[in-house]
C-alpha cells in the first residue's frame, strides 16, 4: 500500500506515475479532497478523464476501487444493501423443520450479516487491509433526485443505517470520487459537502502530450494531426464534440492500419471512432473534413518552419 501523498507536487507525481497527465488546479483539488477526508465532486462533459481520476487513484495507492455506476431509478437495494430472502427462506423452512427456535431468536439470527447483501456504498464502510477503499459515484447527474438526497447522509458522516441491525459507521472514511456529465443540476446540499472541480478540454499542448503517454507508438506528424483536427472540432457547433478518450481511441485506430499521417480519405473512414452522432458525421465527412485537415496542415507546417 502506498502512502497518501503530502503536497500538491506529490499528488502530480502520483498522477503522472500513473500515466495520468493533470494540470495543477485539478491535483491542488484531489490533494485537498484526500488529505481533509472530504468527496471530491468533478463535472465536465464526457470523456475529459473525471472517472480515469478513482482508477488511477486506486492503482496508485493499492486500494481497492469500488464502483458505483449511477442511472435512473438506481435504489437502495442497488447501491447500498439488500437482504438475501432466498436463504433467508430456506433458514425458516429448516426452523420450522426442526421446530427448536422461537420467533424473536428466529428474527435475530436470519436478520445479521450473514444474509446481508453489501452493495459498493456499505462496502466502502468497511475496514480493508490495504486502507480505506476509493469509492467511485459515476454520472450522478444520472439518478433521481431522492437518491440524491439519500447520499447526504453518506457523505456527511459515513454512515448508513440498516433499520434491522442499526447505525453502520466507517473507522476511516473512503476515498470519494463523485462525475457528473451536468445533464442536469447536483442539489446545493449535496455540493456543499464536498470539494469542487470542473474538468474541462485539455489544450492542445496537453492533449498532444497525453497523446505521447497514451498511444506512445503513434508517429509524430500523426499525433500532430490527430490533436490538431480533435482541437478543430471542439470550435465547431456539433451535437457531442470528442472528448480525450476518443482523441486516444483515434490514435489507436490509425496506428492499427499502418498510418503515419492523415489523409482525406481515411479521415472519413474513421470518423466514427471521434464522431458518435451521424448528424455530426455527415456534417463533417466528405469536404469539410478535408477543408479541416487541410487548415491542421498548414498550421503544423507554419509552426515547424
Amino acid at each position: 500500500m502506498t502512502s497518501l501523498p503530502k503536497d500538491v507536487d506529490a499528488t502530480l507525481e502520483l498522477l503522472k506515475e500513473g500515466n495520468y497527465l493533470a494540470d495543477r488546479s485539478l491535483a491542488t483539488a484531489l490533494y485537498l479532497s484526500i488529505s481533509l477526508n472530504r468527496p471530491l465532486f468533478m463535472e465536465g462533459e464526457a470523456g475529459v478523464g473525471k472517472t480515469e481520476i478513482a482508477k488511477v487513484l486506486s492503482t496508485m495507492l493499492g486500494r481497492k476501487l469500488l464502483r458505483l455506476q449511477c442511472y435512473e431509478g438506481l435504489d437502495v437495494t442497488t447501491a447500498v444493501y439488500e437482504w438475501n430472502y432466498a436463504r433467508q427462506m430456506i433458514e425458516i423452512r429448516m426452523a420450522e423443520a426442526i421446530e427448536n427456535r422461537d420467533r424473536d431468536t428466529l428474527e435475530s439470527d436470519i436478520f445479521n450479516d450473514t444474509f446481508l447483501i453489501k452493495r459498493p456504498l456499505l462496502q466502502a464502510l468497511e475496514q480493508d487491509p490495504s486502507g480505506p477503499p476509493v469509492l467511485l459515484i459515476d454520472e450522478l447527474d444520472r439518478t433521481d433526485e431522492p437518491f440524491e438526497a439519500y447520499l447526504l447522509e453518506v457523505l456527511s458522516d459515513y454512515q448508513i443505517t440498516i433499520p434491522e441491525l442499526g447505525t453502520m459507521s466507517a473507522s476511516e472514511p473512503p476515498l470519494v470520487i463523485i462525475t457528473s456529465n451536468r445533464t442536469r443540476e447536483i442539489h446545493d446540499a449535496l455540493k456543499r459537502r464536498c470539494f469542487y472541480h470542473w474538468v474541462d478540454y485539455p489544450s492542445a499542448e496537453r492533449e498532444l502530450e497525453i497523446l505521447r503517454v497514451k498511444a506512445p507508438t503513434a508517429d509524430r506528424t500523426l499525433s500532430n494531426q490527430v490533436v490538431g483536427f480533435v482541437q478543430k472540432l471542439r470550435e465547431m457547433d456539433l451535437f457531442k464534440v470528442p472528448g480525450v478518450a476518443e482523441t486516444i481511441d483515434w490514435a489507436h485506430a490509425l496506428i492499427q492500419l499502418d498510418c503515419s499521417s492523415l489523409d482525406p480519405d481515411l479521415l472519413n473512414d474513421t470518423l466514427g471512432t471521434i464522431l458518435k452522432y451521424q448528424d455530426d458525421i455527415a456534417k463533417i465527412q466528405g469536404s469539410e473534413a478535408s477543408r479541416i485537415l487541410n487548415e491542421v496542415k498548414m498550421e503544423l507546417a507554419s509552426v515547424s518552419s
